[in-house]
């Protein structure tokens, strides 16, 4: 099956779910991701930049696809959003991520691309599955990324996509080659302006959790100590 024209947001969901539709990363992490991409692909189309770690519109002109045009409506218009324009690119994205990843989700759903099954955790609370209507579909996809790794990611989308892989750990999932070709994907992540942004939203989440964990072991050793 050819996969369809696909937006980087959609591509890397559909990159990230497993046969049953559960992410093999974080899920917050994978929403930071579709915001990023959503910021590349405006910026392939010529609607924004990043200058400073700020994101910045150039061009203010609607762009027709549902997911995209709520994005760049979101943007501050050119010369505003404070002294230097725009907006900070890793705010924007951690603020942004929720609303992206649901709308792309969404969409994909609309357009019967994925199926969306409602399970229930422990037959009380209910949380979603997004399978692929078409299981070959996602094979398509991570056919045309394999290419594109194979042959280096020769053109900026595709090392955009490499870029977001890595910087929202989708690379033990989807990318063959072994340590060598993550740690080349890691390098992209630094060239690639909407993937770094992601990946210090996913290096704060991880410390915070981190924190919050050992926060937790020393204050049950406090507590002990004071018996």
């Amino acid at each position: 099956m050819t996969a369809p024209e696909l937006t980087l947001p959609e591509e890397l969901l559909l990159l990230a779910l497993d046969p049953r539709g559960k992410p093999y990363c974080r899920s917050r992490f994978l929403e930071y991701g579709m915001a990023g991409a959503a910021l590349a692909e405006l910026e392939l189309l010529g609607r924004v930049c990043e200058e400073y770690g700020r994101i910045r519109v150039v061009d203010p002109l609607a762009v027709p696809d549902p997911l995209l045009a709520p994005v760049l409506d979101s943007l501050p218009a050119p010369d505003k959003g404070g002294r230097r324009g725009g907006v900070g690119t890793k705010g924007w994205i951690r603020h942004a991520g929720p609303q992206v990843g649901s709308m792309c989700l969404e969409q994909l759903v609309g357009r019967a691309v994925l199926r969306r099954e409602t399970h229930r955790f422990l037959g009380l609370l209910p949380y979603h599955r997004h399978p692929a209507a078409a299981p070959e579909l996602p094979v398509a996809v991570r056919e045309r990324f394999a290419a594109a790794a194979a042959a280096g990611f020769p053109d900026p989308r595709s090392r955009t996509l490499g870029a977001l892989v890595s910087a929202v750990d989708l690379s033990n999932a989807v990318v063959q080659g072994g340590w060598r070709a993550r740690a080349a994907l890691r390098e992209l992540v630094r060239e690639e302006w909407t993937a770094y942004a992601v990946r210090q939203n996913v290096r704060q989440d991880k410390a915070n959790r981190s924190g919050g964990m050992l926060g937790g072991r020393s204050g049950a050793s406090s507590s002990g100590g004071g018996d």
